[in-house]
């Protein structure tokens, strides 16, 4: 039986840094450890150790491949966040190291990719284990940039926030201005950028 992989994507809201997907594919699901059958779940469920306990052991996992892909802010202001976020999930899938024939994708919009099935399940990371470690991976990869990015630019609280419009990314937005990682095309940073 060939495996079935899921894909999700985390980051469509923020106003800055980009949207980021994940591939995960069990080539093995009835093998895993009980700690990871019972701790798989969306992503936004889980506390931020949680995840990251959880991510580092599904990276240990001989039997389970994964991929990631991104869509910059550039290519978010220049696309749209949907088309953005496809390519992003594109591009997670063509870092797996074998496309699987089958893929679940969480949402009700998806694309499609030559050679491969896709069927869009909503609220997929509450009902498909596969989509939900692509929930986790993708997760736990933003985060990190986004922690990384707030090195660079301390005041919006992204290490806190992701870079969601958050009060304290709103006030820092007023008091510093845009960054080269916000998304121009997103009403809030426009309103900014062209004040009326």
């Amino acid at each position: 039986m060939t495996p079935v992989g899921g894909v999700d994507e985390v980051g469509r809201g923020p106003w800055a840094g980009p949207v980021v997907a994940a591939a995960a594919v069990f080539l093995s699901p009835s093998s895993l450890p009980s700690i990871l059958l019972k701790g798989i779940q969306d992503s936004k469920k889980l506390s931020k150790d949680k995840r990251e306990f959880i991510y580092a052991e599904l990276l240990k996992l001989d039997l389970f491949h994964h991929g990631v892909g991104m869509a910059s802010v550039e290519e978010i202001d220049q696309l749209n966040i949907l088309k953005a976020t496809f390519l992003a999930m594109e591009r997670s899938i063509q870092s797996l190291p074998q496309k699987p024939e089958t893929l679940l994708i969480d949402g009700k919009y998806i694309p499609s990719f030559e050679g491969i099935q896709t069927y869009p399940l909503i609220k997929g990371d509450h009902i498909s284990f596969s989509i939900a470690a692509a929930s986790i991976i993708a997760k736990v990869t933003r985060d990190r940039l986004m922690e990384k990015l707030a090195l660079e630019h301390p005041h919006y609280g992204w290490e806190r926030n992701a870079g969601y419009g958050t009060v304290e990314h709103q006030r820092a937005l007023k008091l510093h201005g845009i960054t080269p990682h916000h998304r121009r095309s997103f009403a809030p940073i426009k309103s900014l950028l062209n004040p009326p």
